[in-house]
């Protein structure tokens, strides 16, 4: 008898064993399933409105629209992290001979450049790095005939402010209309050819207006 009890002791114990195990999986694999089933409906799918981002375009109709009155150009401003081109308007005398009328509208720009962008602009997040009070001036003898020189050195502005003229005087009547201008500082110092590069259009602040020394004659 003794025997028997023995074998039914040892058979019961995996038995016992078993049971347990089961015991103890059900609850894991309870929180499994239910973790599964849960998971996706407790992400948020509604985030509220978008945040305010730079628009770059004006919300006020004809607010950047040039006057009636006078020459139709455009300058570059810097919004966001892109230059981007805005209407503007200036007043060249008729009958202005070419050389004369090239230095008057790259004055004209300039000044453009430096001036406080209009509230609409502001809001919609243009800005300006020209400072006030830079002056334009021609060739000088044996400068090329499209040259026109800064007051202040283009080498002394920042990356942004040379981006801004470049790229707005290369657009324009100062300039030969081939994506390029030919500046200069105030001294006998070398010339430059300046070029308005889709990358410094995109990125101004990474890449400077590439450049090549020009010979004077």
């Amino acid at each position: 008898m003794r025997p028997q009890g023995r074998r039914e002791e040892r058979s019961g114990t995996p038995r016992a064993g078993l049971n347990v195990l089961r015991l103890l999986t059900l609850p894991v694999l309870g929180l499994l399933v239910a973790g599964c089933g849960i998971r996706p409906t407790e992400v948020p799918t509604d985030f509220g409105p978008a945040p305010s981002r730079v628009r770059c375009s004006l919300s006020e109709p004809g607010s950047a629209e040039p006057s009636s009155h006078g020459l139709a150009v455009q300058v570059f401003l810097l919004c966001g992290a892109s230059l981007v081109a805005v209407d503007r308007s200036l007043r060249v005398p008729d009958g202005t001979a070419d050389s004369e009328r090239r230095v008057l509208v790259a004055q004209g720009l300039l000044d453009q450049l430096a001036e406080t962008p209009s509230a609409a602009e502001r809001e919609a997040g243009y800005q300006t790095y020209v400072r006030g009070g830079m002056t334009v001036s021609g060739p000088r003898p044996k400068d090329p005939e499209d040259t026109l020189r800064l007051s202040t050195p283009p080498a002394e502005l920042s990356a942004y402010a040379l981006a801004q003229v470049v790229c707005t005087f290369s657009d324009s009547a100062a300039a030969e209309g081939d994506g390029s201008v030919i500046l200069g500082g105030p001294s006998a110092t070398p010339l430059r050819r300046y070029d308005c590069t889709d990358e410094v259009r995109s990125q101004p602040g990474s890449h400077q207006p590439p450049s090549t020394e020009v010979t004077r004659g």
